[in-house]
């Protein structure tokens, strides 16, 4: 059983504190998990707040023979689906906070750590959904081939494949300087 489950064990036997503790593990994996559907932070945020709050009112869905991590996950794909389909289509761009300057050697290192992160992330935007998930749920959220599976419902093997073909892809889209971020 996942920390996560055992937490939630002990909040259905009365210990309210340890809904804080899934709250920790949880919160903002799922809000990142999220937000790759719905493209704005605050209603990932919305919708992750009411994924977990469905813990509470909804105590006997969750049977413990997946990980509270995958259940909380399946819930919240579902949710940002749903919330896909009824809202308007509206762009928002948001302004990043200025850093104080640092030491100009540690700054290059971060703007060149960024750049990298940030060409990751435009190149896994441009996968096709299901590889794009399936990229994140094993390689940013760690989650096993088999729960991922669970949450993307598919079969392990089709998780498998959708990896192979997601790193072919990652590697024609970020060329030659692909191969170190890889």
């Amino acid at each position: 059983m996942d920390n996560s489950a055992m937490h939630y064990r002990r909040f259905l036997d009365g210990e309210e504190s340890a809904f804080d503790e899934i709250m920790k593990e949880l919160f903002h994996c799922l809000v990142f998990f999220i937000n790759g559907y719905v493209q704005d932070i605050h209603a990932a945020e919305d919708l992750a707040i009411d994924t977990l709050s469905d813990l509470i009112v909804h105590p006997k869905r969750y049977n413990f023979r997946v990980s509270l991590k995958t259940y909380v996950f399946m819930i919240g794909r579902s949710r940002a689906l749903d919330y896909i389909k009824r809202r308007k289509i509206i762009r928002f761009t948001e302004l990043s906070d200025a850093d104080i300057l640092e030491d100009s050697a540690v700054l290059e290192e971060k703007i060149l750590a960024d750049q990298r992160k940030r060409a990751v992330h435009n190149a896994i935007a441009r996968l096709p959904r299901d590889m794009a998930e399936a990229v994140y749920l094993i390689y940013f959220e760690e989650l096993s081939y088999n729960d991922a599976a669970a949450v993307l419902k598919k079969n392990r093997k089709q998780v498998d494949n959708l990896l192979y073909r997601a790193k072919k892809e990652l590697r024609s889209i970020l060329g030659e300087d692909g191969e170190q971020l890889l």
